[in-house]
This record gives structure tokens, sequence and C-alpha cells, in this order.
């Protein structure tokens, strides 16, 4: 079927289940299995497979509240192993580079191409090429959806993963206005990008139920009802771009690293090796995209969940003087911080820190009675931690303040090897 150059063709390339794919393509005794993986500390469902789905268990649902159905049903579950996960997606997303220069990576498993330029091409068979390369290549699964903006793309993305018919690449610019309104008025309205279970309830008390109600409301009206964002969705739906690729990912206004802990802790040692530890990784993460933070937060919890134990939460924030990427800083102000929110006879679940009032390195503006010698040796120090460490693996060099036996360490009882980024764990074949 024709179609016209000014409509543009936006691809979404997802993976299936992807964190259970990932497990599945280093032990394909997993295939066909109902397999789960978990959040950290093993505490939450973060990625089922069609099999688990098909037995009821939603997503997020805690681990203890279905071990009897696993039993039952023999359901595996695996802890979750990140490293594994962002190496694999890092590979996907250099295969799809590779179909168009207009990139944008959506997610760890998702991506967005601009296939504008391709519209010459069969752009199902493009897909369906897609597909078959990253299946080869990676041993991961994907669907490709493809529509005129985002908003459509995401939901023919949708529909080629829903429906058998599209042979997991569905391609709404293909489809008559006729028939695509006949698929659109089919899907229910939680499942269109931005709306979800939040605002689906909201929009169905006003009687739009799927999304070609949604597609056929006023945007004017609804935005004054919702937000910008409801006009822009349903703009989008008819066609027009309102969100366009992102090539370039935007640098983040905060930086958060935080986890619950394996087992709770009570002495400020442990607390001080755990924060020193975030902090650190919030550090190379500043650096990473070439920015400064001029603020510290810093916080501490117990658990809400045990009655028995007195709870606790508090947090501090600290402005610094002038703005900074040092590791050694912001460490610094991230101890002396948990010193003054520091309390005694409570178990804690949870420490966590955030920088903020990020600007770019460019742009900072060195406090007038620093020595410019003292900040040249620090970004030199730092970039050569940093290469370290990217070189010879993570903690190979690092703060002795972050501790050796970490015994907050969350809990991964059932973590697979790191088979594509750590020699100590490459797959053995005999």
């Amino acid at each position: 079927m024709f179609v016209p150059p000014a409509t543009r063709s936006i691809a979404l390339i997802d993976v299936n289940n992807f964190y259970v794919s990932c497990e599945r393509v280093f032990n394909p005794k997993l295939v066909g299995k109902p397999v789960v993986v978990l959040s950290n500390n093993d505490g939450c469902a973060v990625a089922r497979s069609n099999e688990v789905k098909a037995l009821g268990v939603g997503m997020g649902a805690p681990w203890f509240k279905f071990k009897d159905l696993a039993k039952q049903h023999g359901i595996i579950a695996l802890s979750s192993n990140y490293a594994l996960y962002a190496d694999m997606s890092n590979r996907v997303m250099s295969i799809l580079r590779q179909y168009s220069p207009d990139q944008e990576i959506y997610s760890i498993d998702e991506s967005f191409l601009d296939l504008t330029g391709f519209q010459s091409r069969d752009l199902i068979q493009y897909g369906q090429h897609m597909r078959q390369r990253i299946l080869k290549w990676t041993g991961l699964p994907v669907c490709v959806g493809i529509g005129s903006t985002k908003t459509l793309s995401k939901l023919a993305n949708h529909c080629a993963k829903k429906r058998p018919v599209f042979n997991s690449v569905c391609n709404f610019n293909t489809m008559s206005s006729d028939d695509l309104d006949g698929l659109l008025g089919q899907l229910d309205v939680g499942e269109i990008w931005g709306v979800g279970r939040k605002l689906a309830p909201r929009l169905q008390a006003l009687g739009l139920n799927t999304v070609l109600n949604l597609k056929r409301a006023s945007p004017e009206r609804l935005r004054q009802q919702f937000s910008v964002v409801m006009e822009k969705t349903i703009r989008e739906l008819n066609g027009t771009v309102c969100i366009e690729l992102e090539e370039v990912p935007p640098d983040k206004q905060q930086i958060m690293s935080s986890r619950s802990f394996g087992q709770s802790v009570s002495d400020y040692n442990s607390l001080a090796e755990s924060v020193t530890l975030y902090m650190s990784r919030a550090a190379e993460k500043l650096r990473k995209q070439e920015s400064f933070s001029g603020s510290v937060n810093v916080h501490i919890r117990t658990s809400p969940f045990k009655p028995d134990d007195p709870f606790y939460s508090n947090s501090l924030t600290v402005p610094l003087p002038t703005p900074t990427d040092d590791t050694r800083t912001l460490v610094n102000v991230a101890l002396w911080a948990l010193k003054r929110i520091y309390k005694p006879n409570f178990n804690y679940a949870k420490a966590g820190v955030m920088l903020s009032e990020i600007v770019s390195a460019e742009s900072v503006q060195t406090d007038l009675f620093s020595s410019s010698q003292s900040t040249l040796n620090s970004s030199d120090l730092m970039a050569a931690m940093d290469s370290i460490n990217r070189k010879m693996g993570k903690d190979s060099i690092k703060l002795a303040s972050e501790g050796f036996k970490r015994p907050w360490k969350m809990k991964q009882g059932n973590k697979s090897n790191a088979f594509t980024s750590s020699w100590d764990e490459l797959m053995v074949v005999r």
C-alpha cells in the first residue's frame, strides 16, 4: 500500500519479557518453563515469562505471597542480574542502530527508530529482518510496532505482541483508516502510552473506554480536565507528531542511588559503608554525563512492614559551597549528614543518597578561595579511578570507607552468572 511522503514512520522495538529472555539465552532449559525474575533482595516479581503470567502472577507481586503457587506449578525464581541485562541491552541497541541513524533508546529493553527515510522499502519485511538478526545475534525475541507517531508506534507494538495475526510486526501505516479505527476500538484505553492504570479509571468514568473513544475526544476539553500531556496524546492518536525522538538523552537533573538491605543493620559503621558505596555509584554517573552537583541528600529508614520494630525515617539535604564531581568530597558531605540523622537502637532496612542542583561542567563557577590546581588534581584523580574501574571491573579501586564484608548487601540467592561481562563467570563448554 502506498504511504504518503508526509506520513512519519516511527518504529518501537521491544524485547519480549526482557529479563526472563536474557536468562533463557544462557540457560535453554528455562525455555517453556514458568520463570520469574525478582527485584532487589529477591522481593517482588519484576519480570515474568508468559507461562507465569498465565498463572495470574502480577507485575510487582511479592515473592512470599506466591511461593505456594510456585511449588504447585514449578515456577523458577531468579535474582536480578543487572550486569547481564545491561550488556545484552547494549548489544540489541547497537544492532538496531544499523537500521536507522535516528534512534532513541527509551528504556533498557525498548528503542524508537525513525524509519521515515526508509518508506520505499516494505517496512513490515524490514521489521522482520530486525527481529531475525537480533534473534540470531543475541538470542532475544523482539516485537516491532510502526506508526506515524510515538504513541501510535507503542500501540502497534502492543498489537504485534498480543495478536498472532501480525507475526510480531505491526505497521499501522499500511492499514486503511477504517481498519485502524476498528482495531483501536478493540483496545482498552489503559493500553495507551502515558495513560495506564492511573488515568484509565478517570477516562472510563467519562465514557472513554477504548483507544478509539479517546482518539475522537476533544483535545482542548480534555486538556482542561487533565493536562497538556493528554492533549498531546490525543493529537498523536490522530497522527500529529507532538513528541519527537530524543536522539541524545538529556542529562539527569537528579541522580539517586538507593537499596534495601539484605538484612537489617543498626550500627553506624554499616550505614556509613552503604552510604559511601551509594554515593560512589552516584558520583560515577554524575561524571559520566560530565556534570557537577551542588546539593547532597542522605536518607535512611527502618522497615515499615515490621510492626514489632519501632519505625524511624529521616533525611537531610546539604547544599555545597561549590558544585563538585569529586567522590571524596561528596562522600564526606554525605557522612556528615548521616551522623546528624542517625539514631542508635533502630534496625535500619534502607539507605540512599541523591545528588541534585546538577549543572554541566562548563557552567560551574569555582570558589574564589579555592585553588585551581587542587581542582585539576581532583579531576585527574577521578578520571583515573573511573578508567581503572572500567578496564579492571567495578570496585577495582574504591574508597576504604565502602568496607569489604558488607553484611547489608542485598540478597541475590538465585543470581545467574555475569556471562558476558566477567572473565570469572564466562560460560564453559565441555
